[in-house]
């Protein structure tokens, strides 16, 4: 199952989805956050832009045109974002990244270590000012990536919850 979730099937489809960006193209995720999604927005903001909506589907809020991203909001402003593939930092880590990768393009990165007894992942916290990028792994490859303040993904990590 997971070998067809990966590999999908059919042809891709082509041309440009709703919010104009080509089929199949890769996003960056930066410490600002998204082209169009920046940490610190409040969820009325994002809303009113037509880009935070409530889905049925998924887990609470989605963000319009970004499949892949769960947010986060603590007091009404978003805090962090959870991405998976095609998601992209500017140094080029996702998930399946090797985590000899990350620690080539963020050196002073942090090991953070799971809870043993759980079945958690570690992390890697790779911090900037008051911003980082958390990026979970299994050992040898990243498996999630979390971004936005610094503060609160180390927060995340510690208490073991996610964005749902």
């Amino acid at each position: 199952m997971t070998a067809a979730s990966i590999a999908g099937s059919g042809v891709p489809p082509t041309g440009p989805i709703p919010d104009g960006r080509p089929v199949g193209s890769v996003e960056i995720i930066d410490l600002n956050g998204l082209r169009n999604i920046e940490f610190g927005v409040t969820e009325d903001e994002l809303t009113r832009r037509g880009i935070l909506r409530t889905s049925l589907d998924a887990c609470g809020q989605v963000l319009a045109g970004h499949d892949t991203v769960s947010p986060v909001f603590v007091d009404d402003k978003l805090v962090l974002l959870w991405v998976g593939d095609p998601m992209r930092t500017p140094e080029g880590i996702t998930v399946c990244s090797p985590v000899d990768q990350v620690w080539d393009s963020y050196p002073q990165v942090s090991r953070l270590r799971a809870p043993q007894g759980t079945h958690r992942l570690d992390g890697l916290l790779a911090r900037s000012g008051d911003r980082a990028y958390l990026f979970l792994h299994d050992g040898r490859t990243v498996r999630k990536t979390i971004a936005g303040y610094a503060d609160w993904a180390r927060r995340l990590f510690h208490d073991g919850v996610g964005p749902c």
